[in-house]
């Protein structure tokens, strides 16, 4: 049976997801053998199993960290926001159902069996299993079918280290406060806190971090300064991603992505960051694409139909189909790609109320939503000279062409994915993860017009989770952490 070790939030995106991977990197490279555990998660970046199953994307870096394949039992319960119809519920995986907040409190208490289900799978795998929380770990109000922080970490013992955020300031307050409100029970299991993201000189924190010891009676397992290169890493939230529009620097292909509302997938984009000669923007809603842009990207949406509307309403479509006229590229992955089409129709209501909407007419074929979701891996072969690519599908709907087109890709057993206009200029694919095979997103960035490096997306990814493990060492004893699993 594997030791347990549990890290816990005073609050969202205080790093609780990247440090449990620079730790499991860590103890992998003092030979461990080292598994991650979300019980639950809120994402709608997502990633797809060797099962064929669906997890958070933190979740799939973590077991990369750990230099393992990704499981749907690292993350058994995902809820993937979903506008006006509430967040839709992943169990192992599979979608099992939809639920509004307040409806979901109600149904926890259903799902803790799959949690320690998949738990105790894991733990027959490994040495340690990290454990991360979810959101905050003093949220009292939702204490009573708690399954994601203490609920969990009291069904299994877990030890449990307490992270705090001192970038977003008030870090002694969040410590100290989740101290005062946690039940005598759930104190018993904090062992320990870590204070993270410290910029300048450390010194000026070391007394407070003993005075929080002093205080909670808890273990100063360490202050952690701030680590630039972890903007490198795949990023879980949408929140994560900041509007960015540049001035177009001299022989750079302009690529700008469309922050649409529910985004999903957009690490789709991370490995365009390493390519010296591309320039990625982020656009937000509202505000005007630049017109620099030699490739407009629409990515995934959890909500397609709400997006496009979110689309129509700040008046993307006008630019997008004058920057196709005027020679320039757009490209929609999954949902975008759906709404590169005629129409999109949902007669079963699984994103809303509204049944039907026009798409933006720049290829030709129609999309109906449907009740299951397709996932899995893919391998093929891309429209340009046979290239090999590989990818995989995570969508709602069946897509269906009218008349003669262009594949994007001929996948394994005959199957064709996506559409390329009779131009040239509009490119629609289901698959992501497209710009993560070397090969097939150097060929897709030569098509678009410029010259690319040799860069090694996923080498790069390895040396980071190196250095970002290393700087977890260099300012926290690991040593203090295996003592209380």
């Amino acid at each position: 049976m594997a030791r347990a070790l549990m890290f816990q939030g005073t609050g969202s995106s205080v790093g609780k997801s990247v440090l449990v991977a620079g730790i499991a990197r860590a103890l992998r490279r003092r030979g461990f053998k080292v598994l991650p555990f979300k019980p639950q998660n809120m994402s709608n970046n997502a990633a797809v199993t060797k099962e064929g199953g669906e997890i958070g994307r933190a979740q799939a870096l973590q077991a990369m960290a750990c230099g393992v394949e990704p499981s749907v039992h690292m993350n058994p319960v995902l809820l993937k926001p979903q506008s006006q119809v509430g967040s839709q519920i992943i169990v192992q995986g599979k979608v099992w159902g939809t639920a509004k907040a307040r409806e979901y409190q109600a149904i926890k208490s259903q799902l803790m069996p799959y949690v320690l289900e998949s738990f105790e799978i894991l733990s027959q795998q490994a040495d340690i299993v990290l454990i991360e929380g979810a959101g905050s770990a003093s949220e009292i109000n939702l204490r009573e079918h708690d399954i994601a922080n203490m609920g969990f970490a009291q069904a299994v013992k877990a030890p449990v280290f307490l992270i705090g955020d001192i970038d977003r300031g008030g870090v002694i307050a969040s410590l100290i406060g989740t101290h005062a409100v946690l039940s005598p029970d759930d104190l018993s299991l904090i062992k320990g806190f870590i204070v993270n993201k410290m910029r300048g000189d450390p010194s000026l924190f070391t007394e407070a971090m003993e005075w929080i010891s002093q205080q909670t009676q808890w273990k100063n397992i360490g202050l952690l300064p701030y680590f630039p290169q972890l903007s490198q890493l795949p990023a879980e939230d949408a929140a994560d991603l900041k509007s960015v529009t540049h001035q177009k620097q001299q022989g750079k292909l302009v690529i700008s992505v469309l922050l649409l509302p529910t985004i999903s997938n957009f690490d789709d984009f991370d490995p365009l960051k390493y390519e010296e000669n591309v320039q990625l923007n982020f656009v937000k809603v509202g505000d005007v694409i630049p017109k620099s842009s030699d490739v407009i990207i629409i990515p995934g949406s959890k909500t397609t139909i709400n997006d496009l509307q979110a689309l129509y309403e700040t008046e993307w479509d006008v630019d997008i189909k004058a920057h196709v006229r005027q020679g320039g590229y757009v490209m929609g992955i999954c949902g975008g790609y759906q709404m590169l089409g005629r129409e999109i129709v949902d007669p079963h209501g699984i994103e809303g109320e509204v049944p039907q909407i026009k798409g933006l007419e720049l290829i030709n074929i129609s999309t109906r939503l449907e009740r299951s979701k397709k996932l899995n891996e893919v391998k093929g072969k891309l429209f340009i000279e046979g290239i090999y690519c590989s990818g995989y599908e995570m969508h709602l709907g069946t897509t269906v062409h009218h008349g003669a087109y262009t594949p994007f890709a001929r996948l394994e057993q005959e199957k064709l994915d996506g559409v390329i206009s009779s131009n040239g200029r509009v490119l629609g694919t289901y698959l992501h993860g497209i710009f993560h095979h070397n090969q097939a997103r150097q060929a897709l960035l030569h098509y678009f017009g410029v010259c690319t490096s040799s860069c090694d997306f996923l080498s790069q990814i390895e040396d980071h989770l190196d250095q970002w493990a290393q700087h977890i060492e260099q300012n926290i004893t690991i040593e203090t952490l295996l003592q209380y699993s």
